[in-house]
């Protein structure tokens, strides 16, 4: 099957060496030293599912038309990517693998004739060096569109699944905001410089990611969304997560990383840092933010997320724990801060 990958980066390029070592005739998109290590040495993959080099087809955009299309470039390019390869993508189905919540009509404005297919992946996957992916923990991938035909959807998942676990999810909107949730995990480790198990290893870390966990699911909730079950993350459990205290709430990402095992996990907004790149944090804490501010509320912790996130995209310096627990402490969140 041809398939094209447009942002072969940590999960584009983990999906494009999957789908090229089953078979299929797999075309990928890259920049740079990552383009030319591709097109001299092919794709490396490690990790979780197996080792492997892949022959793929490779440039700065699509050079043909595919069957299948997966979007994977990070959300905040992901307009001028559909842009930039657009003649490749009407009257196809187009799979855009994006955190947030604004994926899917991002993408449908860009490419009107596409039928576009919501996606969201759970394993978690490192951008080691160009050219090698690293996969440091296996995990489904969910699929979904934003209306009732999800034929689409349940196609590509067919495909996708022949290669790695691949559902689809009649609650699309649902999933985004249980990923939501998920995705807490990654603005600590990029402003403090620690891997995610590192994070949550520190109480006082631990104590804050769980409260940006909590103020996510509040905020969903408010917003009259049913939670879609990921990573055992279910509509009963993220409910309880917003109603309890804390110290018990922390069994949540207590649990992620004992499911994350000991390779140590960076998370992508601190990848993105790493590489000297702009990060994803408006897309995931900022869509919490957003999607308060439309309910006439407000949410102080995963806003914090973000003004931190991004002072240390500015500046380069990590903050300690200590620094981040006061910063915390301070917010104006008196009925959030129980213990």
């Amino acid at each position: 099957m041809r398939i094209g990958v447009i942002g072969a980066g940590a999960v584009g390029g983990a999906i494009a060496a999957l789908l090229a070592r089953a078979g299929n005739d797999v075309e990928v998109t890259a920049r740079g030293a990552h383009l030319q290590a591709i097109r001299e040495s092919g794709l490396t993959l490690t990790g979780a599912w197996g080792d492997s080099v892949s022959r793929v087809r490779v440039a700065g955009t699509l050079s043909r038309v595919n069957e299948l299309v997966i979007v994977a470039t990070k959300a905040h390019d992901a307009e001028e990517a559909i842009r930039e390869n657009i003649r490749f993508l009407r009257d196809l189905p187009v799979i855009i693998f994006q955190n947030g919540l604004d994926s899917l009509d991002v993408a449908t404005h860009a490419s009107p004739r596409s039928d576009m297919i919501g996606g969201l992946a759970t394993f978690a996957s490192s951008f080691l060096s160009p050219g090698t992916i690293h996969v440091t923990a296996a995990g489904p991938s969910y699929l979904g569109v934003a209306g009732d035909n999800d034929v689409p959807a349940r196609y590509a998942a067919h495909v996708l699944n022949a290669v790695m676990p691949t559902f689809a999810v009649p609650n699309f909107r649902g999933a985004q905001w249980t990923k939501l949730v998920i995705n807490q995990v990654n603005a600590l480790p990029a402003i403090t410089g620690l891997s995610v198990q590192a994070v949550i290893a520190d109480r006082s870390l631990r104590h804050v990611m769980t409260a940006s966990m909590r103020e996510t699911a509040r905020t969903a909730l408010a917003s009259g969304i049913r939670f879609e079950t990921l990573q055992g993350l279910s509509h009963r459990r993220l409910r309880t997560l917003a109603r309890s205290p804390l110290w018990l709430g922390q069994i949540i990402p207590l649990l992620m990383s004992r499911r994350m095992g000991s390779t140590p996990n960076p998370g992508s907004t601190l990848q993105s840092i790493r590489r000297g790149q702009p990060s994803e944090v408006d897309a995931l804490n900022g869509a919490v933010v957003r999607a308060a501010y439309e309910l006439n509320s407000s949410a102080p912790i995963n806003a914090l997320m973000v003004e931190l996130v991004h002072a240390v995209e500015q500046t380069g310096d990590f903050f300690s724990s200590d620094v981040v627990a006061a910063r915390f402490a301070a917010l104006d969140t008196a009925p959030l801060r129980d213990r």
